[in-house]
């Protein structure tokens, strides 16, 4: 009987499970991401190498795809970032039906998604059996804007702008391989009729948060034609905001920002 058992937890049946449990629902970028990992033994005692714990998001990118032929093109395609990673520095058996828990901290790393339209954020957790299917656990996060960017996203809506769209997309020179971009339209308030779309991308890192701003413009007049002309009727401006603003001072330094370099 130990036998069909064993060969059995092997495919999956009656093996070890595990199951990840979250301490906080809502997630700040930054802040600590706590967490109880539970082991539940199976129909059969187990020898559990390791246990991996995966912090994910998913973004956008364009990769080379062949079709048969000699033409090379671009598709954008669906990509998976590590943000953050833990795993168990020791190996361990777990008896039949015996339950174990381990905390563990995860440090949310600034630039985490904000989880907005189809930015996905989620915990990978795997049990590592020797010989055996790897039983896996994927928990989905609620993440929300730190302080900064939440006091700039409150300035924008007070201002009149919506958030359209949001976008995970890969970027060079960044310490992730990609950005959020975040796309507002003005919807009342002062740019009603002004502009037809900003878009803005964010960096945070210990010393503040970086903004970078691409206005489209509704083209009116000479001016205006002459802008579209000269290509200038999208602008790109990049500000940046301490971190010791509060959030209310953030909001309110990146619309006078807009006001004056726009």
């Amino acid at each position: 009987m130990s036998f069909f058992r064993k060969s059995f937890a092997s495919l999956g049946i009656g093996a070890a499970k595990v199951d990840t449990v979250l301490k906080r629902d809502v997630l700040i970028p930054g802040e600590k991401l706590p967490v109880v990992i539970h082991v539940q033994g199976g129909a059969t005692e187990q020898q559990i190498d390791n246990i991996n714990v995966q912090l994910c998001c998913r973004y956008i990118d364009e990769v080379p795809v062949s079709r048969g032929d000699s033409e090379h093109r671009k598709e954008k395609r669906p990509q998976t970032c590590v943000l953050a990673s833990w795993s168990l520095p020791e190996s361990f058996v777990i008896g039949v039906n015996e339950e174990r828990e381990f905390d563990v901290d995860f440090e949310l790393p600034f630039n985490t998604p904000v989880t907005i339209g189809d930015a996905k954020v989620w915990l990978d957790t795997y049990l590592d059996i020797p010989l055996a299917r790897d039983p896996k656990d994927t928990d989905t996060l609620t993440v929300r804007p730190e302080p900064l960017m939440d006091g700039v996203f409150t300035a924008l809506e007070n201002a009149g702008l919506r958030i359209l769209q949001v976008e995970c997309e890969a970027a060079s020179g960044f310490d992730l391989p990609f950005v959020q971009e975040f796309e507002f339209v003005p919807v009342s308030g002062p740019y009603h009729g002004l502009w037809r779309e900003l878009e803005v991308v964010a960096y945070r890192d210990c010393d503040g948060l970086q903004l970078w701003f691409e206005l489209d413009r509704r083209l009116k007049g000479i001016s205006g034609m002459l802008s579209g002309f000269l290509g200038r009727g999208e602008l790109k401006r990049h500000c940046h905001i301490s971190a010791q603003c509060t959030p209310t001072e953030a909001g309110q330094k990146v619309l006078d920002y807009l006001d004056q370099t726009t």
